[in-house]
């Protein structure tokens, strides 16, 4: 496949580059959108495909390109599936990992056993090959583990401080980058987005 360029809906620095490790072997080369003074989108779906897909339309109707959007994020069951649709901004604008966090520990300060504590990361994935694309590429993935009562880890973003992986006795902000990839709901989603686009190209 020639190289190719591919808009990423997306402000978040640490997830373009795993977006660009990802696509790196099909050949495409991942532009941020901030890059080409593209703002964010509004998310106002109650479901993350949903969200997914305005973000993708939008970045690709304002830059003429293809364009991939991820909507993610951490779902606790003892609290409904919240954060949800709501991670980014759980604790309210402006956007704060550390207050994001904080108010996750807040809430789930009642249940103190790892099974009470269960969660899962889920991605939602959207390619469109142009803004009004009639068949978009559509992908998901899931990341199960739990939450911790503190945080351990100085690597990835949002709630990876959190998030306990017991089979690797490691939070998620603790694996190193490529392992992260190829564990994460972020990482099945693009691994299943890929399978798809042997089959539909871009």
């Amino acid at each position: 496949m020639s190289a190719k360029r591919l808009v990423l809906a997306s402000n978040n620095a640490k997830k373009a580059v795993e977006m660009q490790a990802l696509l790196a072997p099909l050949g495409i080369e991942v532009v941020a959108q901030a890059t080409l003074g593209i703002p964010e989108a509004e998310e106002p779906h109650p479901t993350f495909v949903e969200n997914a897909l305005a973000k993708a339309r939008h970045a690709s109707a304002l830059s003429g390109l293809p364009a991939v959007a991820d909507d993610s994020g951490l779902c606790v069951a003892a609290l409904g599936g919240a954060p949800g649709v709501l991670s980014a901004r759980y604790a309210g604008e402006p956007k704060s990992d550390i207050r994001n966090n904080a108010l996750l520990l807040e809430r789930l300060a009642a249940y103190e056993e790892a099974e009470e504590r269960r969660a899962y990361f889920y991605s939602a994935v959207v390619l469109v090959r142009h803004a009004d694309d009639p068949r978009p590429l559509i992908a998901d993935g899931e990341w199960h583990g739990t939450i911790l009562h503190a945080a351990r880890g100085e690597g990835g973003f949002g709630y990876d401080p959190l998030f306990w992986l017991p089979d690797l006795e490691q939070s998620a902000a603790e694996l190193d980058a490529a392992l992260k990839n190829t564990l994460s709901h972020r990482g099945a989603a693009m691994r299943h987005l890929l399978d798809r686009l042997k089959y539909h190209p871009l």
